[in-house]
């Protein structure tokens, strides 16, 4: 009978925890993935960061030559009259040794209204991952340098007058304490006037663009970097008009000129226009026997290659590419769009914890501690074998 008692319990006590575990929910295990993925959303939570901009490969069309860097001997500037050759024989920029990294930075809310009054304390950057103390911090309140840098190639020569115009409509929409470069190239490249506050010289300077052979747009962009803006502190711009299509380069690249703006501390705006038609019709729109139907630079493979480096300029630098329509107005609404994002960018500096080898690439993050903003900025820079010219200033903290 006490065996049957016992045996009696065992029995139920064994169905009560069989009954109980029956009834409980196991949570599964999470996966490694799941684990990063909710560790990268509270890590993010209430923060907005810039993104990556898609892997350019390097020379993405055939026939692009990377052409070395050499040491230019000292020569007397060449001078014109009306302007100035950025001729590769004159002294090279002298670039103080720091190692202050600057980006510039837009914020803007996700109508595309830009985010004013952010702080120093707002903001954190990272490289390669890693966070980086901010050195240098300017606001929106602080002047800033634009060259307007305008192709004046055959292929442009119909629209001079619009460019010129909505040019002036860009300057007026600057603040009198923002300096101007104007800057022209067809088959050479040359300074109409200097960085200047003067908006009559500036009108001036802009009123004199002339039209000419060819279209050195690779050596326009590596010398206005190299020879001007590298000379200049503080926050700096260029706003390029252009079809993109280089015709006439010989001392620089495709490669060569974007590694340059990849180096330096300036936003680039390319404003596109797209003259494929205008260029493929012949002369009286009559085709000769024996004329060429499409010489360099007029293929559709050319005008897709220019569009690329266009973009490639905007992605490496944290601009944007603004597509000039034919309607009237257009150009000028479009310079009035970018004097409004230059007016609301940020400034911020570092100096890295790793100053890296000269043409290493540096990946970089921005980040701001209010959610649910669309930040641009540069993703990388590649170090330059000396480094930049700077001029820190305190950083402001709310």
């Amino acid at each position: 009978m006490r065996r049957f008692v016992i045996f009696s319990l065992f029995v139920l006590s064994f169905s009560a925890v069989c009954f109980a575990q029956s009834g409980r929910k196991i949570a599964p295990k999470p996966t490694p993935d799941q684990t990063i993925a909710q560790q990268n959303k509270n890590e993010n939570e209430g923060f907005s960061e810039s993104k990556p901009m898609p892997k350019r490969s390097v020379s993405p069309f055939p026939g692009l030559k990377n052409i070395p860097k050499t040491d230019s001997k000292t020569q007397p500037q060449t001078q014109t009259k009306d302007a100035e050759i950025l001729s590769d024989s004159e002294d090279d920029v002298v670039r103080v040794e720091t190692n202050l990294v600057t980006i510039p930075v837009s914020v803007f809310d996700r109508n595309g209204l830009y985010i004013p009054d952010l702080y120093k304390d707002n903001f954190k950057i990272f490289e390669d991952g890693k966070e980086q103390p901010i050195e240098f911090f300017a606001t929106t309140e602080n002047p800033f340098t634009v060259v307007i840098l305008i192709d004046v190639s055959p292929s442009t020569a119909f629209k001079i007058e619009e460019i010129q115009d909505a040019a002036m409509a860009f300057v007026n929409q600057l603040k009198p304490q923002d300096s101007v470069m104007v800057i022209e190239f067809d088959q050479s490249v040359k300074v109409l006037t200097e960085a200047t506050t003067d908006r009559q010289k500036i009108y001036k300077a802009l009123r004199k663009s002339r039209f000419g052979n060819g279209t050195s747009l690779y050596e326009a962009v590596e010398n206005t970097i190299r020879k001007r803006l590298n000379k200049i502190s503080g926050r700096k711009a260029i706003v390029l008009f252009t079809d993109g299509v280089d015709t006439t380069s010989y001392k620089s690249s495709y490669d060569r000129s974007l590694r340059e703006a990849e180096e330096a501390d300036a936003t680039i705006f390319p404003i596109y226009y797209n003259t494929f038609f205008d260029n493929r019709r012949p002369l009286g729109g009559v085709n000769f026997p024996g004329t060429v139907r499409n010489p360099q630079g007029t293929s559709s493979s050319d005008y897709a290659m220019g569009r690329q480096y266009l973009k490639d300029l905007a992605d490496s630098t944290g601009g944007r590419v603004f597509n000039a329509e034919n309607s009237a107005g257009s150009l000028t609404r479009t310079f009035e769009n970018i004097a409004e994002e230059l007016r609301r960018q940020y400034s911020i500096g570092y100096i890295p914890e790793n100053p890296g080898q000269a043409g290493q690439r540096k990946q970089i993050k921005v980040r701001v501690n209010r959610p649910n903003l669309i930040i641009r900025a540069r993703d990388s820079y590649i170090v330059g074998e000396q480094n930049k010219p700077a001029t820190p200033t305190p950083a402001k903290s709310k």
